[in-house]
């Protein structure tokens, strides 16, 4: 008799506890997703994880919400990230997070332990602008920026969208590969740094190409090279800085991946590189993504994609050493 009792309650417990155990085991989405990127709206960043979020969601069968988490050259977004436990958090990270690594001595998170990098999504090359050709004393080529910059040391500018950004380390590694100087200006925003090139308030401008294209259509600004080891099928006729400096090793682009906090559970980051393979696959939205100068990348394995990452910020940390820029 006390036997069967015991196993009678054993089978009661078992079955009280079998809810709860299929929930934790549920199918990873089970609710809404947030979104995180690091920017503000309108943006290369922005405006890329707006691209994705509908195919993210389709795909997962939850609603996928893009949250701006703007500052900081996105060490605020990366800190939401870092300190998420719902699950449910992901963040479009982009090479600002490896300079940021590079740069900060201290972040509010370890980039390396506290983020998982899962996916790449996307890359798209810098572009180094100059004035209009109608300003005849805009540098024509990028082999013309150095002579004068060679010519009159510590005269020509460089603008950025601020200390520490990509695009600022960006210009820091073309001026190291072709041995010149510049000296940095940082603005608030790409507007105020293209206001200044036309006033020749600066003579140069480091940015992504997708932010300029307007700019470059119309003829407002003139691009000297692409940083990315091929020519963009949007912007055919500038070199690349490999091509002007005769540096074929030359390749530096802005990536884009999905992020996840550490420690995501095995199956949800399986269901995050299945959904970044379809995001590859899906052509719409690779044409959409040409549109715009960016580049599809394939997703590749979560661990070559902490790889890159990992590469990424000793890359930087390098160029940090070699222009003796201070780190913060």
């Amino acid at each position: 008799m006390a036997d069967t009792t015991r196993r009678a309650c054993l089978a009661l417990g078992g079955a009280l506890l079998a809810p709860t155990v299929l929930r934790a085991q549920g199918t990873w989405p089970d609710r809404p997703l947030r979104f995180i990127q690091g920017f503000a709206a309108g943006g290369t960043t922005d405006i890329l994880a707006r691209l994705l979020a509908p195919g993210m969601a389709a795909n997962l069968g939850q609603p996928v919400v893009v949250e701006n988490r703007p500052g900081a050259g996105g060490t605020l977004a990366a800190e939401a990230l870092a300190r998420a436990t719902d699950g449910h958090t992901l963040m479009l990270l982009n090479n600002g997070f490896a300079v940021s690594a590079a740069l900060y001595r201290r972040l509010p998170y370890d980039p390396r332990a506290d983020i998982d990098p899962i996916a790449m999504v996307a890359g798209i090359g810098l572009v180094i602008l100059a004035g209009p050709a109608s300003n005849p004393d805009a540098p024509r080529d990028l082999a013309d920026l150095i002579a004068r910059a060679k010519a009159r040391p510590d005269t020509l500018n460089v603008a950025t969208v601020g200390v520490g950004s990509t695009q600022h380390f960006v210009a820091e590694a073309v001026q190291a590969a072709g041995d010149f100087r510049l000296m940095h200006v940082p603005y608030r925003g790409t507007p105020a740094a293209l206001l200044a090139l036309r006033a020749n308030d600066v003579q140069v401008v480091s940015e992504t190409a997708s932010a300029v294209l307007g700019q470059l259509r119309a003829g407002e600004v003139r691009a000297l090279a692409i940083t990315s080891s091929t020519r963009s099928a949007l912007l055919p006729d500038v070199p690349t800085v490999a091509e002007a400096l005769g540096r074929p090793d030359f390749d530096i682009q802005t990536w884009y991946a999905i992020g996840a906090p550490a420690r995501m559970p095995p199956g949800a980051v399986a269901r995050i590189t299945d959904m970044a393979r379809a995001l590859f696959d899906n052509t719409d939205l690779r044409s959409r993504l040409g549109e715009l100068g960016l580049v599809p990348r394939p997703p590749g394995t979560p661990a070559e994609t902490r790889a890159i990452v990992q590469a990424e910020i000793t890359r930087w940390a390098e160029v940090i050493a070699r222009t003796g820029m201070e780190r913060q």
